[in-house]
């Protein structure tokens, strides 16, 4: 079943075909305007290169210059900057100076952050210290345990002799 609920297609309805005799003639016609043209453009070639100079107001001729002249331009006046570029420029500059501050320990965050750091060096040499003890008591407690080994076998060696 076609879709569309029964409507009939427009397509090709209104359709037209160039007969042959119609094309041949019509490409009769291009070739002869296009021979006229370059007829046309060969005679005028000569004529429009000495008036391109004249008739083109917006041409730039470049002049030369010696290098002698090239330090006598005068150099433009610095353009004004875009307000976004400025405001650019200004938040660099910020971040500059906010870090600069910060390295020598003058803004809030770099003191917080200095504070923190002492406390946490105090807390690492505390438990340096503490491990310390530790270990010297353990030597010292291993020392001592070995000493009595050593007197307990010389006392038990002595008792075994009589």
């Amino acid at each position: 079943m076609p879709r569309g609920g029964g409507r009939k297609s427009h397509k090709g309805r209104m359709r037209q075909f160039t007969s042959v005799d119609e094309l041949e003639a019509q490409r009769k016609k291009d070739q002869d305007r296009r021979k006229q043209e370059s007829s046309e453009e060969e005679s005028s070639s000569e004529d429009e290169s000495s008036n391109a100079d004249i008739n083109n107001p917006n041409r730039v001729q470049q002049k030369t210059k010696k290098i002698s002249q090239l330090d006598e331009i005068p150099q433009a006046a610095p353009t004004e900057l875009s307000r976004r570029q400025r405001e650019e420029i200004a938040k660099q500059e910020a971040q500059r100076r906010y870090e600069q501050l910060h390295r020598e320990g003058k803004t809030e965050e770099a003191r917080s952050d200095l504070a923190r750091l002492a406390i946490v060096r105090k807390q690492r040499e505390e438990a340096a210290k503490k491990r310390e003890e530790e270990k010297k008591a353990k030597e010292e407690a291993q020392a001592k345990q070995k000493t009595q080994s050593l007197n307990a076998i010389k006392a038990s060696g002595k008792r075994s002799r009589p």
